[in-house]
């Protein structure tokens, strides 16, 4: 096996498919990326045997196929260490040598034929959505997970498709991420449903892999598998099992309740500046809606209080609410500051429930309130 590739392509596509090999594992092969050259050019593959990638390499000249494994740590350091411009990688089996113009590294080689195998993208049915709308999606839910719950659906994002549209779900029991946008189907695809359930991990590499430029990403659900496919990399990850909540007996449908406009920026500092005096044992902010105006307040012994007003355009009955500012923090943070959302509060005991006009939603349970 002997290549030729540019540096920066191969140190980005390494860096993507490195993450995904375990630093420790049972099966010392999987501490390998593995270099997989054909005529048609060169992919690297890594498995931990829950999650999987395959990443094309571009910038690659084919002098010789054939395959070779490459140790993360070493080889990740020449990519990232060396000056040079290109690198020639060859290897026989034994021994990788490496070199560059001012530059030879020479590694030992373990057999590549022990290497598990990594599933491509072989579905003939499959969901199509636009690069940019997953990444929203992903970025939208997977901070509401919960990655320390004995209960494991939990750690997940669960997926639903219903008349086109892509429902994306995450909680942890005190919140509930919903984001929704249009996907289709080519051929008539496995459905997404209870099962269909992605580890936080899993979706994390798949936003890191696939970029905004990428016009439309393909996936399917095969068994307990979901198969992710843009026009370089192809994502394996293993389903979780367990059961994911009734979200929709959560979600808040209801007639009597404010519903406030609100301007993410500003709301954002007024919480942040509430949290100041926030200790880990003490979190909750109180907000009182009412007047023109919403007032933060929080009080905290041995850490003193904050109080904070911000004009707002609301001047119904006053409606108090004590909320976890890091929640609501984490829901302002994924939007545009100059974005307005809509603050549906009914009253201290009720779920406060913030809604975008792009599809997103975002549930929040109460904290008790001092009496």
């Amino acid at each position: 096996m002997k290549i030729n590739g540019n540096r920066e392509q191969l140190l980005q596509a390494f860096s993507a498919v490195a993450s995904v090999a375990p630093t420790r594992s049972p099966m010392p092969i999987l501490q390998n990326v593995k270099l997989d050259v054909s005529d048609d050019g060169a992919t690297l593959l890594a498995t931990d045997n829950e999650v999987s990638i395959r990443h094309a390499v571009s910038g690659v000249e084919v002098s010789a196929p054939g395959a070779a494994l490459l140790p993360v740590g070493r080889f990740g350091s020449i990519l990232r260490e060396s000056s040079d411009a290109s690198l020639s990688i060859e290897s026989d089996g034994a021994k990788t040598l490496v070199r560059g113009e001012r530059s030879r590294f020479n590694l030992p080689a373990e057999n590549p034929t022990g290497f598990p195998s990594v599933a491509d993208f072989d579905a003939e049915s499959y969901f199509e959505v636009p690069a940019r709308l997953l990444k929203e999606v992903i970025r939208r839910t997977i901070f509401a997970t919960e990655n320390e719950s004995s209960r494991y659906a939990l750690g997940g994002v669960k997926l639903e498709w219903a008349d086109g549209v892509l429902i994306a779900l995450g909680t942890d029991g005190r919140r509930l991420a919903k984001m929704e946008g249009p996907v289709s189907a080519v051929g008539d695809p496995s459905p997404l449903g209870d099962a269909t359930i992605v580890p936080a991990r899993a979706l994390t590499l798949i936003d890191r892999a696939i970029s905004e430029d990428d016009a439309v990403i393909q996936f399917a659900v095969r068994q307990n598998e979901l198969l992710v496919k843009s026009p370089k990399v192809v994502i394996n990850a293993r389903l979780l099992e367990g059961r994911f909540p009734r979200w929709r007996e959560v979600l808040p449908q209801r007639n009597d309740s404010a519903k406030i406009d609100l301007l993410v920026g500003p709301f954002l500092a007024a919480v942040r500046q509430a949290m100041i005096v926030n200790t880990q044992d003490s979190r909750g902010v109180d907000f009182t809606f009412g007047g023109g105006n919403v007032m933060l307040n929080a009080n905290v012994a041995d850490a003193g209080d904050a109080h904070v007003e911000l004009p707002i355009g609301y001047d119904g009955p006053e409606i108090a609410i004590k909320l976890d500012p890091r929640y609501l923090a984490d829901f302002l943070k994924v939007l545009d500051s100059e974005k307005t959302f809509t603050f549906d509060v009914k009253d201290s005991d009720a779920a406060a429930l913030a809604v975008t006009d792009d599809g997103y939603s975002y549930v929040l349970m109460p904290l008790a309130r001092d009496r």
